[in-house]
């Protein structure tokens, strides 16, 4: 028999606290969701939930950095499908626009956790800014796109795919947003290509 420790048991609340709420922040919504009613359906009391998130803010907190780092997995797994490095990065930005109509990260992360915590956290800004930054450096390197401040251009694009999301997914008509924010992406990112950069000589 495997003996639990204090830690793993730890481990386990925290676990059953954001599972209870990721399901409920996603069905319910933020607003709708009563701490009352989360706690007593994973089984645990309002104490647990401030000694490990401080509150229903900080869970919330919690529950959507999971999902970054849950979209940050599935983003780099369908960049390394990719036949070549380019496409890779162009089925990425694509991919996380069309992640905006998928319900949970709707709901969770691109409408309450704006209206809540302001948007994403610095941190996980700059873990999006770098992990494009180091793909557009590679891209620069092998001659694909055209050369720039790297760090620049990386704010640029991953900023304007955020508020593409925000804004799919803030409407009805997210199916025609989408369509409309894929057409205006491939614009920008064709943009980049070095065979679209005309001679300034000619």
């Amino acid at each position: 028999m495997v003996r639990r420790t204090r830690a793993n048991m730890i481990e386990e609340t925290r676990a059953r606290l954001l599972a209870t709420a990721r399901q409920a922040f996603g069905t319910l919504g933020y607003a709708n969701t009563s701490m009352d009613d989360f706690t007593a359906e994973a089984g645990l009391t309002r104490g647990a939930l401030y000694h490990h998130f401080g509150d229903k803010k900080g869970l919330l907190a919690a529950v959507v950095e999971q999902i970054d780092a849950e979209t940050d997995a599935r983003l780099q797994a369908i960049s390394d499908a990719a036949p070549d490095s380019w496409e890779g990065f162009r089925n990425r930005c694509r991919a996380y626009l069309e992640m905006a109509q998928e319900p949970e990260i709707q709901r969770i992360v691109l409408q309450d956790a704006r209206a809540v915590l302001g948007g994403s956290t610095p941190a996980s800004q700059q873990h999006c800014v770098n992990s494009m930054q180091r793909i557009l450096d590679r891209l620069m390197q092998n001659g694909v796109v055209v050369r720039a401040n790297s760090q620049a251009l990386a704010r640029l694009i991953g900023g304007s795919l955020a508020e593409a999301a925000f804004w799919i997914a803030e409407n009805n008509d997210s199916d025609i947003r989408l369509i409309q924010a894929l057409n205006a992406l491939e614009i920008l990112l064709q943009g980049m290509l070095i065979t679209h950069v005309t001679d300034p000589a000619q």
